[in-house]
């Protein structure tokens, strides 16, 4: 079977007279709170790699914003003067403008008077999240009821959210009321004081090759999709701990069916550990449509049930269940390792499905990789069961990539370093400007850095002279 990759552009809207404002401990502004007021629509704001303590709220109200820590991932780290606002404090940053991108900055301790204080308080239609962390906010992000809004957070970290000051209602991630959530490349886990790893009341919730997992924490549900709607859950390690108050993995419509989309929720080659005595793995309202469940590893106790929820459109097969954690085949369980061994049953014991919901068709076609990433998944046979494909040998006849390649740091100062997973393709890598002139070239046979040092600060387009249509947009800063 052949497997293809699909290169994912995020090509930034923004005008030509955009401005970067730079915010470091050297620099004119010290902190955020100084440029906030600044900036206008489509401007970068280029933040160096520091911490910065105590600053007030940041309310970014523009559009079209690039919000982007550079030299190392800045971590802002909240205090006093948040956590005493009685005026307006919800957390570090606010996003009321629309479109806006924020990469690669830690968000760290935001609390505020009514216990709710974000890392990212989203107030604004759409939002892009990319490389951050959340470590001990009240809560990683919040987002409440915006129509039309989009929300993608990828390749992040969220860990110790929730308050013990108001247990069971903080969370890593609180997405309330908007249309689409699509949630990818995600380490989201230890979740305290009975808050949940994830949580969303969006119309469409897309949950694709995470890790969401409690490991020592007093937790709730991994999972919470409490008004329904149409969910995909693919490719995820979902793990519950010891020490979790709800002994329930994925909860779906439990508040009530009221999203706008049909209550349908699809399943597919997930891996579910319970590492509990006691639980069940999907908890669903008993009036939800359909539920898809195939390809899964369901491994550890059901004491509840498998599915708690009379719905009687039930669509399941190819699921490995067992209460025996061991006897699934992992590496190495013990230290929460799920790739699976060669003996593992789970190997070519999947179903191919050629079903599509929206864009995303229910074959994987990647896996989580530690920390906060991905790699690509081959089918050699038939697919595996569960989030991992084992693989014995990259030389297997059969498997057929797209070309795709990487690249980091974005924005970068004086070199990128260039990564393919097929190295036989790396060939002539070319620098554009935004008017599409090549004002850079080089070869490189393998993974390799290529300097920039003499290229002007500004928006430039990286590609391969060999495959032109594969481009992707990066900034230098100086």
């Amino acid at each position: 079977m052949k497997t293809f990759i699909t290169i994912i552009l995020l090509i930034l809207s923004l005008p030509s007279f955009a401005a970067i404002w730079k915010v470091g401990p050297s620099k004119t502004y010290k902190y955020c709170s100084q440029v906030a007021p600044l900036v206008q629509h489509g401007d970068t704001i280029a933040i160096d790699y520091a911490t910065y303590k105590n600053d007030p709220q940041v309310i970014w109200n523009k559009n079209d914003l690039y919000i982007v820590g550079v030299g190392g991932r800045p971590r802002l780290e909240a205090g006093s003067i948040i956590a005493n606002d009685q005026v307006n404090g919800k957390g570090i940053f606010v996003i009321s403008g629309a479109n806006v991108r924020i990469d690669n900055i830690e968000f760290a301790n935001a609390a505020v008077v009514d216990h709710n204080g974000a890392g990212i308080r989203q107030e604004g239609s759409n939002l892009l999240v990319h490389r951050c962390k959340f470590d001990g906010n009240e809560m990683g992000i919040l987002c409440g009821a915006i129509p039309d809004c989009t929300i993608t957070v990828e390749y992040s970290e969220f860990l110790n959210g929730g308050s013990s000051q108001n247990p069971g209602y903080q969370h890593n991630i609180y997405i309330g009321h908007i249309d689409t959530l699509i949630f990818r490349y995600n380490f989201s886990y230890n979740a305290v004081a009975q808050g949940h790893e994830f949580k969303s009341r969006a119309d469409y919730n897309f949950i694709l090759y995470n890790t969401i997992a409690n490991y020592e924490t007093i937790d709730s549900r991994n999972i919470d999709l409490p008004n329904g709607g149409t969910a995909v859950i693919m490719g995820n390690v979902i793990e519950q701990g010891q020490n979790s108050a709800n002994s329930n993995i994925l909860g779906y419509g439990k508040e009530g069916l009221t999203n706008s989309a049909q209550h349908n929720i699809w399943i597919v080659n997930n891996t579910f550990v319970n590492k509990k005595t006691t639980g069940s793995f999907v908890d669903v309202n008993s009036e939800t449509n359909k539920i898809f469940l195939k390809n899964n590893i369901l491994a550890g106790a059901k004491t509840g049930g498998l599915i708690i929820g009379a719905t009687s459109n039930i669509d399941s097969s190819n699921n490995i269940v067992t209460d025996i954690i061991a006897d699934c085949g992992f590496l190495d369980p013990e230290n929460n390792n799920y790739h699976l061994s060669e003996q593992s049953e789970a190997v070519d014991a999947g179903l191919d499905i050629d079903i599509s919901v929206g864009e995303y068709q229910l074959i994987p076609d990647k896996m989580y990789k530690d920390t906060c990433n991905f790699e690509n998944r081959s089918i050699y046979h038939s697919i595996d069961i569960g989030a991992f494909e084992f693989n014995d040998s990259l030389s297997s006849a059969g498997s057929t990539e797209l070309f795709v390649f990487s690249f980091y740091p974005n924005p970068a100062n004086n070199y990128i370093t260039i990564v393919s997973s097929s190295w036989e393709q790396m060939k002539t890598v070319q620098i554009c400007n935004l008017q599409g002139f090549v004002v850079k070239e080089q070869w490189l046979p393998h993974i390799g850095n290529m300097d920039i040092s003499d290229l002007p600060e500004g928006y430039y387009f990286i590609r391969f002279k060999e495959f032109p249509a594969n481009f992707k947009k990066f900034i230098v800063v100086r």
